[in-house]
C-alpha cells in the first residue's frame, strides 16, 4: 500500500488511498438524525424560529435563530456526561453515534489504535463558559465545577466522543470559524490519505444561539432582522436578503480507507475525493472582493479531485444570505465553473437549518451525498428573486435530477477560512 505524498495535486502520478464514508449522523434544528433533516430540507421546511422562551435580554435586536427543539441527550448519554458536556459536545457525541450505528462500526481494540476523531467548531462551548462566568460572580470560587477546565475547553466534543467510543487515534479540535466543519473533514481525509489513521470521525458542532452571540453578530449588522417573520429570514441568493441566521446543531460523517471499509464489509456511501482550504487574508467579516480565496479552494479542491469544473454537477453552496458573501459566492462559481454553474442546481441548505457555523459545512456535504444517492436537490427557500437569474438556486422546491456523480460543497467563513470539499457518487 502506498500514499500520496503531497495532498494539493494529490500524488496522482502513484496510487492513493481512497476515502470513503460509510456512515453519517446529524442533529440539526430540522430534526435529530440525518433521516429526519433530509425529510425535512426536501419539503422545504425551516428551523429558524424566534428564540424569545430561551433568551430572555431586554434590547436584543435579533430574536430568531434555528434551535435544536425537544432534544433529549440523555437517549445519547450517560447523565454524567449529560451534566457535564456542554449541548454543542452533546449534539457532537449524539451525531457520532448515529454514524456509527450507520456505519455499522464497532470500535473494538484491533481498531482502535486507528480510529480518530476531529470535530469543528466555530465558538465551542460558550454557554458553558458564560455560566461558569456567571457563577463565579454569583457564587465565588468554590463553586465553580472541578470538570469546567474541561467541559469549557475547544476539544471538548472530540473528548467527549473519543472516550464513549475508545477511539485511541488522535483526537483533536478544529476551529476556522463557518469553515470548522468542512475543514475538520478535510483534515480528517488527509490524515487516512497520509496513513495517519484508518478510519476518522469528522465533522463540526456549535450551539451559539445565545445572547451574547445573536447581539455581538447583530451589532455586526451581519444577522437577519426579520423577527416577524423567521420562517422568511434567511433568503439566499434572494435580492431582499438582509444577513444570516445563527443556528446550533452538529453533524458527524464515518470516514475510511476504502479498504478498510471493504474488510469489514461496510457499504461505502460516497467517495471523498478532494479538499481545498485557503484565507482571503482581507477582513475579519467581509469576503475579499473579488473572492480570491475562495477561488483558491474551489481551484484547489478541484485540483485535489483531479476533475474540472466542467465535470461538477451540483453546489450545495455556502449560501449565507448576506449581501456580500451571496454576491461573491455567485462570481466565485462563475469564474470557476465557467459556462457550467448554469446547467447545475445550486442550492444553499442553510435557507432551511439557518447557519449552524461549525456544524455547517459537515450538515452540508451529509446533504450533498444525499444528493448524489437519491438525485434529490434540496431547495433554496426563500429565494424569490434571484440575484443571478441564469443559475438555478433551485427556488422554493426541492428538484430531482439524474446522473449527478461529483457534488461541491463549498464553507466560507469570517477571518477569510475557505473550505471546499469535493464527493463522488460510488
Amino acid at each position: 500500500m502506498t500514499y500520496a505524498g503531497e495532498h494539493g495535486g494529490a500524488g496522482r502520478g502513484r496510487s492513493r488511498r481512497r476515502v470513503v464514508v460509510t456512515g453519517y449522523g446529524a442533529v440539526t434544528p430540522l430534526g435529530h438524525t440525518v433521516p429526519e433533516t433530509w425529510a425535512a430540507m426536501l419539503a422545504g421546511r425551516s428551523g429558524v424560529d424566534t428564540v424569545d422562551d430561551t433568551i430572555d435580554v431586554p434590547g436584543l435586536d435579533v430574536r430568531i435563530g434555528g434551535r435544536v427543539r425537544g432534544f433529549d441527550p440523555g437517549r445519547h448519554m450517560p447523565r454524567t456526561v449529560v451534566r457535564r458536556a456542554d449541548p454543542y459536545a452533546r449534539y457532537a457525541l449524539a451525531a457520532a453515534l448515529e454514524a456509527c450505528d450507520h456505519a455499522g462500526l464497532v470500535v473494538d481494540d484491533r481498531l482502535a489504535p486507528r480510529v480518530a476523531v476531529i470535530i469543528g467548531s466555530g465558538y465551542g462551548p460558550v454557554g458553558s463558559i458564560y455560566r461558569a462566568a456567571h457563577v463565579l460572580r454569583d457564587k465565588g470560587p468554590r463553586a465553580i465545577s472541578p470538570f469546567t477546565q474541561v467541559t469549557t475547553a475547544m476539544d471538548s466534543a472530540a473528548g467527549e466522543i473519543s472516550m464513549r467510543l475508545g477511539a485511541q487515534g488522535p483526537s483533536r479540535a478544529q476551529s476556522t470559524a463557518c469553515a470548522s466543519g468542512a475543514d475538520a473533514v478535510g483534515a480528517g481525509m488527509r490524515m487516512i490519505v497520509h496513513g495517519e489513521a484508518d478510519i476518522v470521525l469528522a465533522g463540526g458542532a456549535d450551539a451559539c444561539v445565545t445572547g451574547v452571540d445573536l447581539a455581538g453578530s447583530g451589532n455586526a449588522r451581519a444577522l437577519s432582522r426579520r423577527n416577524d417573520a423567521p420562517a422568511e429570514a434567511c433568503r439566499p441568493f434572494d435580492a431582499r436578503r438582509d444577513g444570516f441566521v445563527m443556528s446550533e446543531g452538529a453533524a458527524v460523517l464515518v470516514l475510511e480507507a476504502a479498504e478498510v471499509a471493504d474488510g469489514r464489509g461496510a457499504t461505502a456511501l460516497a467517495e471523498l475525493t478532494g479538499y481545498g482550504a485557503s484565507s482571503d487574508a482581507h477582513h475579519w467579516t467581509a469576503p475579499h472582493p473579488e473572492g480570491r480565496g475562495a477561488c483558491l479552494a474551489v481551484e484547489a479542491a478541484l485540483r485535489d479531485a483531479g476533475i474540472s469544473g466542467a465535470d461538477v454537477d451540483y453546489v450545495n453552496a455556502h449560501g449565507t444570505g448576506t449581501l456580500l458573501n451571496d454576491a461573491t459566492e455567485a462570481a466565485v462559481l462563475r469564474k470557476v465553473l465557467g459556462d457550467r454553474v448554469t446547467r447545475i442546481p445550486v442550492s444553499s441548505t442553510k435557507s432551511m437549518t439557518g447557519h449552524m457555523i461549525g456544524a455547517a459545512g459537515a450538515v452540508e456535504l451529509v446533504a450533498s451525498i444525499l444528493a448524489l444517492r437519491t438525485g434529490d436537490v434540496p431547495p433554496t427557500i426563500n429565494c424569490d428573486e434571484p440575484i443571478e437569474p441564469d443559475i438555478n438556486f433551485v427556488p422554493h422546491q426541492a428538484q430531482h435530477h439524474e446522473r449527478m456523480r461529483i457534488a461541491l460543497s463549498n464553507s466560507f467563513g469570517f477571518g477569510g477560512h475557505n473550505a471546499v470539499l469535493v464527493v463522488r457518487a460510488v
